[in-house]
């Protein structure tokens, strides 16, 4: 495979952009090798700038549901675009987004739109935090929330103490307010929940994780989440920027039959465009400014054209329900697939799947919460990686993160998929 040109650019991109890169993991740094620079995409499909092709299974991180640009949201964008790129004054189609989503998803009364996931995430523990009046916040070790200072926290020496920070440029002082549990453990939570009673604003949980690989959480553990937050006056906030459209119409909690009190949104509702947003409870939502006394501001939130690209991206999911038999349908082909060739390979590496999300982990113990998931031999993925790559499969280039399914993915690039899946096993473990 030549990859000369895209070499070319890292290089350069390199003098003039921390890593080379915009965002840390297309760096390759967690596969090994330089990142491919890509040019166009289409259907199912990318292309770099040396001309490969590759059927592509990150979808700009999730995204993509229905493939890279689709006529449909493409359509959408040149009629927006011939009226003007963004006013900072409010538009009607910033209010057809919003009930939408609220129509969609039944635990949303009111939303407001940011620009990225973790504008959302840090916006919504921020409300949670002013509506209840408390400092204090539990997240999961292995959820993924942004980069907002107080979700780069780490575990200390137990779970029943505060994190730590994971980045320098992340005070002590800020970490002191985030507390970590562990995922799928309610007794982590309630060992928290006990020792700093009417100090906690919020639990914020990816309902399905997708940063430490796919992994969803127990629908018990969830519903004794539910009733802690109820039970201690705690705003329950599920981020859902990733599965948010993806698994179902109503997200990860039309699935799993659990309502949080706060949703965060991202990827889809952007239709491929940078977006984000936050929504639940009127009476908390209503804190915010201009409402309320809880400030939050986006000069370009809502702008024209990331809500008609997602406007058409959500009017499509409402219209055409059966995506999700397709895409069920697909998802599980392709986990049939890989499974067969583990069994011939004589390997049982754990394969997570809910909906058009999985991941293919490199250990043969079940993967339910971090520290499971980290028993993955990730040297080994990085070889897999490249091995597909080589064969014009493009997966995430980091062992702990999701393979999406679209709706634009064939029979024939599925088979193709499964194939070169069992000729990379056999090759790696030689």
């Amino acid at each position: 495979m030549n990859t000369t040109k895209s070499k070319q650019l890292f290089e350069k991109a390199k003098k003039y952009i921390p890593g080379g890169v915009n965002s840390p993991v297309r760096a390759f740094k967690s596969v090994g090798g330089d990142p491919l620079f890509i040019e166009r995409g289409a259907g199912s499909k990318f292309y770099d700038v040396d001309g490969n092709e590759f059927i592509d299974y990150i979808g700009s991180w999730g995204p993509h549901l229905f493939g890279h640009n689709p006529p449909f949201i493409k359509e959408a964008l040149t009629r927006t675009f011939e009226n003007g790129t963004s006013f900072g004054a409010p538009t009607e189609m910033e209010v057809k987004m919003a009930q939408l989503i609220t129509d969609l998803v039944p635990s949303v009364e009111m939303v407001r739109m940011v620009n990225s996931g973790t504008e959302a995430t840090m916006s919504a523990v921020r409300v949670a935090r002013g509506y209840t009046g408390r400092d204090k916040f539990i997240k999961f070790e292995g959820c993924y929330h942004g980069h907002a200072d107080h979700f780069l926290i780490k575990a200390g020496s137990g779970a029943l103490t505060f994190g730590v920070p994971t980045s320098p440029g992340v005070t002590k002082a800020n970490a002191s307010d985030t507390l970590l549990a562990d995922y799928n453990n309610i007794n982590s939570v309630k060992g928290l929940v006990t020792q700093y009673r009417g100090q906690i604003a919020a639990i914020i949980i990816e309902p399905i994780a997708g940063n430490m690989g796919v992994v969803q959480a127990n629908e018990e553990f969830l519903v004794e989440l539910r009733g802690i937050c109820n039970e201690e006056d705690i705003v329950l906030i599920f981020d859902e920027v990733m599965t948010g459209f993806r698994v179902a119409a109503g997200g990860a909690q039309e699935i799993l039959g659990v309502k949080p009190d706060l949703t965060t949104f991202g990827k889809i509702i952007g239709g491929g465009l940078p977006v984000g947003a936050f929504g639940g409870k009127r009476e908390i939502m209503e804190m915010l400014s201009p409402s309320g006394p809880v400030y939050q501001a986006g000069t370009l939130s809502g702008n024209p054209l990331a809500m008609c690209a997602g406007f058409a991206a959500l009017s499509y999911i409402k219209d055409h329900p059966e995506i999700y038999v397709q895409l069920e349908k697909a998802s599980m082909y392709l986990e049939n697939g890989f499974k067969e060739n583990l069994k011939a390979a004589r390997k049982y590496y754990a394969m997570n799947r809910v909906g058009s999300m999985m991941c293919l982990f490199f250990t043969e113990k079940p993967v339910n919460d971090f520290k499971s998931a980290l028993t993955s031999d990730t040297a080994l993925y990085g070889k897999y990686f490249h091995e597909m790559l080589n064969r014009g499969i493009y997966l995430a280039p980091a062992q702990f993160e999701a393979l999406f399914v679209s709706t634009a993915h064939t029979k024939e690039d599925l088979d193709k998929t499964i194939a070169a899946h069992g000729e990379s096993l056999l090759t790696i473990l030689k």
